[in-house]
């Protein structure tokens, strides 16, 4: 029985099944809105095509989607705190169907970048709540248990979103991506309205709003200038101060962060040695798992020539294949040394890489979808350790802190990867076009897209660098325990 008031209640009215009600409740949540933000993927060339838009313009929609989750998950205890369980998810999941609506009726491009980020941030806001309600329900010997299953439900959602949302693409129209989640999201409204507890503190925490508007600025200026450069000019005037002022208001917050009363993020945790390489690599895993799950359904139809349908059932078994190792990794994580599978892991995303970069228009589609499935065993051989190995390392009152600055570390890995990778498809095919024009769209698009695949390739070997300084954690770890 849990010690919150309004749990127990809820245990008392539903008896022992109330914890597998509340599971799901949250996991159907979540898997919402992580269906959503990968279904839309393989509808970027159809929008392309409506709005008239390049690559380094139609990437907004993931990246301005995976920025925004970073800020609703900064949100999340303050509004839980304010809000209780039950408010706070029926809050966020509301807004979430307002915004997918938006997005599915928007007649124009501004519009539909809004309704992402709206979704992104409410999506942010969501993922946590699941963590807080299983260590509400479940007793500490069984949340490992809890864990893996809500694990393996929201992990097949990324797996089946792109073959749904490219039947819909090709059945209907783009719009039906917005669509398609509602009736999961109105089950979960109505499954939290019953099962998740309204308990609410007396007092609030306060919200450090400076830090958060620093961060959200300084992310969004960033973003927009390094997206925005070759359309603009570098030297733009309203750019360049983006380009420049950007990064000083990061810099601003790191700085206001070690000295807020109540900070966003606890800094100290980068004191534990071995800390701060988990969290490069875990921004380099969040670059190559959610560029290339942007790359992947583009290439395969801008340049293999493959339907939007065929293309989303062509990163299936990716999807499967990654939700199937974790709990496998998961268990090698408890017996083998972490940094070994995490090396293993950065191997198998550097062949894929290469292979995809060696690939040309006439390749065999089964080829590229091997290569796919290669890239998501090595996000499912790194992910886990990562995340683990960090937070063994530092004291029990940081990992809390800990877990949000890796969650944090992954999601502005992915928003930067997207961005940097669709600027590199766009400079690189232009460049190519330009230089022989009777080559072809696709395969200037093919010359982009492999500049891509080298700059993940890059970032790939340059995580070797970091997992020095994680092994050296551990091996400091396992000589304290010794």
């Amino acid at each position: 029985m849990s010690d919150n008031p309004a749990v127990a209640r809820l245990f008392e009215r539903h008896g022992p099944r109330y914890r597998w009600f509340a599971t799901v409740t949250v996991m159907l949540g979540t898997l919402s809105v992580v269906l959503a933000s990968t279904i839309i993927n393989v509808a970027v060339p159809s929008i392309m095509t409506q709005y008239a838009l390049e690559q380094d313009q139609v990437h907004w929609l993931a990246t301005g989607f995976l920025a925004a989750m970073t800020v609703g998950m900064l949100l999340n205890a303050w509004a839980v705190a304010r809000f209780g369980s039950r408010g706070a998810f029926l809050l966020a999941m509301g807004v979430f169907v307002a915004a997918s609506l938006l997005g599915g009726f928007a007649n124009g491009f501004p519009v539909l970048v809004l309704a992402r980020v709206v979704q992104g941030v409410m999506a942010g806001m969501i993922q946590p709540l699941a963590m807080i309600t299983i260590f509400q329900v479940f007793p500490l010997h069984k949340r490992g248990q809890a864990m893996g299953i809500y694990g393996m439900g929201v992990i097949l959602g990324p797996a089946i979103a792109p073959a749904l949302g490219g039947v819909l693409v090709d059945a209907w129209s783009w719009r039906a991506t917005f669509f398609v989640v509602l009736p999961a999201c109105a089950l979960a409204m109505a499954l939290g309205r019953a099962f998740l507890p309204n308990h609410r503190e007396a007092e609030a925490p306060r919200l450090d709003w400076a830090g958060l508007a620093l961060l959200s600025l300084g992310l969004t200026a960033t973003l927009w200038a390094m997206a925005s450069g070759l359309r603009r000019g570098w030297l733009e005037p309203w750019l360049l101060s983006a380009l420049v002022g950007g990064p000083l208001l990061l810099i601003a917050f790191v700085l206001w962060q070690r000295r807020a009363t109540h900070p966003l993020f606890d800094l100290r945790v980068f004191a534990t040695p071995g800390f701060g390489g988990g969290f490069l690599l875990s921004m380099a895993i969040g670059a190559g798992v959610f560029a290339s799950t942007y790359m992947f359904p583009l290439y395969f139809q801008q340049v293999s020539g493959f339907s939007a349908s065929a293309s989303g059932l062509m990163l299936m078994p990716a999807g499967l294949a990654m939700a199937f190792i974790f709990p496998f990794v998961g268990y090698l994580t408890d017996r083998w040394p972490l940094t070994g599978l995490v090396a293993t892991g950065l191997l198998f995303f550097i062949a894929s890489m290469v292979l995809m970069r060696a690939a040309d228009p006439t390749t065999a589609g089964v080829w590229l979808v091997t290569w796919a499935v290669l890239a998501r065993l090595a996000m499912g051989l790194m992910m886990p350790p990562v995340t683990t190995g960090s937070l063994m390392m530092l004291p029990p009152a940081l990992i809390s802190q800990g877990s949000g600055i890796i969650n944090f570390g992954r999601q502005i890995g992915g928003a930067l990867g997207i961005n940097l990778c669709a600027i590199c498809v766009q400079f690189f095919s232009d460049r190519y076009w330009q230089a022989y024009p009777e080559a072809g769209h696709p395969r200037a698009f093919e010359v982009g897209f492999d500049d891509a695949y080298l700059m993940l390739f890059i970032v790939f070997v340059l995580g070797f660098w970091p997992l020095r300084a994680l092994r050296r954690g551990e091996r400091r770890l396992h000589a304290e325990k010794s």
